[in-house]
């Protein structure tokens, strides 16, 4: 798991002016409305004695400690300790990290990091998002795997045949075999991929049978943005076009949560959505029960422990970004978070460290780079 990167924390429905906990990364935040209406998120854990701020309430524009009654701001300062009476003088170290928060698309990210603004890797760009002739849709749903697995799933091209019953002919079609891979850099945070593929003809009472064309060729581009983020565009004829984008955040090392956001330029009448998220729910399950189970449950360290094919080009480059990542020493060294057991409240750093120094709740641990990597981005 990395920091430094946007992660879906809610949708926007579910946001109120109730505080709402959200783990990400290992580690607890709780998110509310403020006074006026944006978003706001900071760390779950009151640095006085360690309450739960999601158990709190909402006091104003801030969150209030359901312990004590310390109440924080949307900046992490402590604004209010009752019991040192009224008008003190707050100590700057009572500061908890709070995280830049930017809501689009039905969704509030978070950046959990401590990059200057200028520095920040975006949130996917959903180019489609207000275009005329484009809807969308939007559903989530919770899996017990690592992220990075669930991401080289979305990557992989040579799956579709034998999970999914309508991308692929099961294993029956003696001819199948993947085309040609157009490998192209997506942005200056991902790569990605396109090919054309056969794909059984549907059925006619199939929904959306008419938006494909009778031959069973498509032209389909996958390709990752970051840890956590992938965009498939599926082109199932020169007009008709889908184009999905998966958006995870790390539960932990072993659940994800994910936002499976669908833009769609054919049948946007609103009538059809419950057929999107039922049919996206589909292929989506198909997916679930195949990496639930993968074994080991996170990536190997080394390429060596998987017999990878040309198929897999676009996996080993998203693990070739994933190691300059941690390079950039943002990975989260999940053994030294574990071997603390529950003695130790953690903190995702966020932007304030970098102009405060004396915090109470410590740094979650990074894994380090070694000196001949950190010799190797010296040399660019």
């Amino acid at each position: 798991m990395y920091i430094n990167f946007w992660y879906p924390m809610a949708t926007s429905e579910e946001l109120t002016d109730k505080p709402l906990q959200v783990k990400a990364l290992g580690q607890d935040m709780v998110l509310w409305r403020g006074e006026d209406g944006v978003a706001k998120c900071v760390s779950n854990t009151c640095t006085h004695r360690g309450g739960s701020l999601a158990h709190g309430k909402i006091a104003g524009d801030c969150i209030q400690c359901p312990y004590h009654g310390w109440e924080f701001d949307a900046e992490g300062h402590c604004q209010r300790i009752p019991s040192l009476g009224p008008n003190p003088k707050i100590p700057s170290r009572t500061r908890i990290d709070a995280y830049p928060v930017d809501e689009r698309h039905g969704i509030v990210f978070a950046f959990l990091g401590d990059l200057p603004e200028e520095d920040r890797p975006p949130i996917i760009d959903v180019k489609e998002w207000g275009q005329e002739g484009w809807t969308s849709t939007l559903q989530t749903y919770t899996i017990n795997c690592n992220y990075e697995r669930s991401i080289e799933n979305g990557l992989d091209p040579a799956h579709n045949e034998f999970v999914h019953d309508t991308h692929g002919f099961q294993g029956e079609n003696e001819e199948y075999k993947i085309g040609d891979m157009r490998i192209e850099q997506s942005s200056d945070w991902g790569q990605g991929f396109w090919h054309t593929f056969q794909a059984p003809k549907l059925p006619d009472e199939a929904e959306f049978k008419d938006a494909r064309k009778d031959d069973g060729d498509l032209e389909a581009g996958t390709g990752y943005h970051g840890p956590s983020q992938v965009w498939t565009y599926i082109h199932m004829s020169k007009t008709n076009w889908m184009h999905q984008y998966l958006l995870e955040r790390p539960i932990d090392e072993y659940h994800s949560a994910v936002y499976l956001l669908c833009m769609r330029n054919c049948y946007t009448d609103e009538k059809y959505d419950d057929n999107v998220v039922e049919r996206n729910g589909y292929v989506a399950q198909q997916d679930v029960v195949i990496v639930e189970k993968l074994h080991p449950m996170l990536t190997p360290d080394t390429n060596t422990k998987e017999f990878m094919l040309p198929a897999d080009k676009c996996i080993l480059l998203y693990r070739e970004s994933m190691k300059e990542w941690e390079n950039n020493g943002w990975k989260i060294d999940i053994d030294a978070v574990a071997a603390s057991g529950q003695k130790v409240a953690y903190a995702i750093p966020s932007p304030g460290r970098r102009e405060q120094k004396g915090w109470v709740l410590d740094e979650i641990p990074l894994v380090q780079p070694s000196d001949e990597e950190t010799a190797d981005l010296a040399a660019g």
